[in-house]
Formats: C-alpha cells, sequence, structure tokens
C-alpha cells in the first residue's frame, strides 16, 4: 500500500531526475570521432580546464553567486525579524503579502521591469540628472552591480521564508531573559538568534545559492552577451553549437559545484540535510 502511495512521486523523481541525469553523464563522458559515431571520453572536461574562458566564467558565477546570497541574507534576516518578532495581526499579514507580490509575475517581467528603470534613458538615470549628482543619463545595465541587484531580487523571497519559520520558533523570554542578565542586542544576536536561526539561515543560503547559480534569464539580460555566466555557457553548448556532449559536462560540473558547496556549508555549520529542508 504504502508503495502505490509513493508511486506517482517515485515516477515523477525517476522519470524527471534520475533518467535525465543518466543521460546526461553518458553524453558528458563520449566523444564524438565520426557522424554518428562515438567513442568513450574524457575530452568534454579536459576542453574545460584547457580553455580560460569556461574557468574564469565558472569561477566568475560560483563567485557572483555566493555573494548573491550573502548580500540577501543580509537585507532579509532584519525583514524576517520584523515580520516574525516585531509586528502583529494585519501589518504582520500585509508585510508578507508585501514579499509575495513581485512573485506574482513571471521573472521575465521582473527582469524587464529592471531593464526599464536602469537603462540610459530609463527612469533612475533621469532621477540623478534631475537630482543633480549625474550630468548626463548614465547607463547602469550591463555590470556586475546589475547583475546582483536581479539575482537578490528575485531570491529574496527564498531567504525569507524560512528566516521567518527558523525565528518565530524563538521563545521571547529567552530574549527578555537575556536582557534582565546584562546582555546587549550584539551579544544577543550572536550567541541567541543567530544560533537559533541557524538551520533557517542555512536552508534559505541553500536554496537561493543554487537559484542564483542555475539563474539564466537574470544575468543574460541584466548583464548583456557579455555578462559571462555559466549557464549561459551551457545554453550556448547545448542551443547554439548543437554540442550536446560538451554542455552535458558544463551541467554536471554545475550540479557538483552547488552539491560541493551545500555539503561545505552543511560541515561548517554541523547541520544536518533533512533538518536544514524541513524549514524551508
Amino acid at each position: 500500500m504504502l508503495l502505490l502511495l509513493l508511486a506517482p512521486a517515485l515516477i515523477w523523481l525517476l522519470g524527471l531526475i534520475v533518467l535525465p541525469h543518466i543521460d546526461l553523464a553518458v553524453l558528458s563522458l563520449r566523444e564524438r570521432v565520426a557522424p554518428r559515431q562515438y567513442a568513450p571520453s574524457l575530452a568534454q572536461y579536459r576542453t574545460f580546464i584547457e580553455e580560460p574562458l569556461y574557468w574564469h566564467t565558472f569561477v566568475r558565477t560560483a563567485s557572483l553567486s555566493i555573494l548573491a546570497t550573502l548580500i540577501t541574507l543580509l537585507l532579509a534576516f532584519p525583514i524576517a525579524w520584523t515580520i516574525a518578532k516585531l509586528v502583529r495581526g494585519r501589518i504582520k499579514s500585509l508585510l508578507l503579502v508585501l514579499c509575495l507580490i513581485p512573485f506574482w509575475v513571471s521573472e521575465t517581467v521582473r527582469t524587464l521591469g529592471w531593464m526599464i528603470l536602469l537603462r540610459e534613458s530609463g527612469v533612475l538615470p533621469a532621477l540623478l540628472v534631475q537630482l543633480g549628482i549625474t550630468t548626463m543619463p548614465v547607463e547602469l545595465l550591463y555590470r556586475d552591480a546589475t547583475i546582483l541587484v536581479g539575482l537578490v531580487y528575485t531570491s529574496m523571497l527564498f531567504m525569507v521564508v524560512p528566516l521567518i519559520s527558523a525565528l518565530e520558533s524563538l521563545d521571547d523570554a529567552l530574549i527578555e531573559a537575556a536582557y534582565d542578565l546584562g546582555g546587549d542586542g550584539p551579544s544577543i544576536l550572536r550567541q541567541i538568534v543567530i544560533p537559533h536561526a541557524a538551520p533557517g539561515i542555512l536552508a534559505g543560503c541553500i536554496v537561493v545559492f543554487m537559484l542564483t547559480l542555475g539563474n539564466y534569464l537574470t544575468p543574460t539580460l541584466l548583464g548583456g552577451k557579455n555578462s559571462l555566466w555559466f549557464t549561459e555557457q551551457i545554453y550556448s553548448q547545448f542551443i547554439t553549437r548543437f554540442n550536446w556532449e560538451q554542455g552535458a559536462a558544463f551541467g554536471f560540473l554545475l550540479l557538483g559545484l552547488s552539491t560541493a558547496i551545500v555539503w561545505l556549508g552543511l560541515k561548517l555549520t554541523g547541520q544536518k540535510f533533512g533538518e536544514v529542508m524541513n524549514r524551508t
């Protein structure tokens, strides 16, 4: 009976996750030697190692994804604390709705909205001219900072929700007792709040990091053709060059990177994956 109940989920996992990954693994470990003839090979991975552009793009994507995750955490924590501890009733519901509203439209529409705001003829450059900050409109698109803004904006909700879940379970009496015993804000935050919220922090960081690392649309639109995002390299290999073997190898390298970062985060914080995912 249990197997019958689990059958839809197992079929979904097998058909949409396990089998495609096996097929990609086979593709990444072969090389075309003649039309419709292939031989086992690690040539695709050697190409990645030997080509500086691929290495640079890979490291750049990982670095900006980690930075975007940290910025999202720093911005989301005060928001989550306000919603979980400082407001009640309708105001709390209103703040939650305000966090959700941007996600009622597609990522494409939200990213295009940033392009309208930041392009040279957009709203923000014109405002800077009117305020006297700049003498002429400045192109704010196609920069690393612009990509970070877009990534943080599109990922914020996925950091706020686990943080709220973790902070709501923190007993207010514990914080009051810490103040009564002479503790100040920074020490209470460091010794009580952050350790208690650690599973929520790690859960949010894992989700946001994986979303930003695998994001294609936001870096491409906000960063332009020179965004140097690794998912763009994967897209190029599959769609533009029809080199599925190389694209599959790049996909597995990206999967390996995300797995390694998640494993490292769990090890450094001493958390278990199952406990962390219960917070999401």
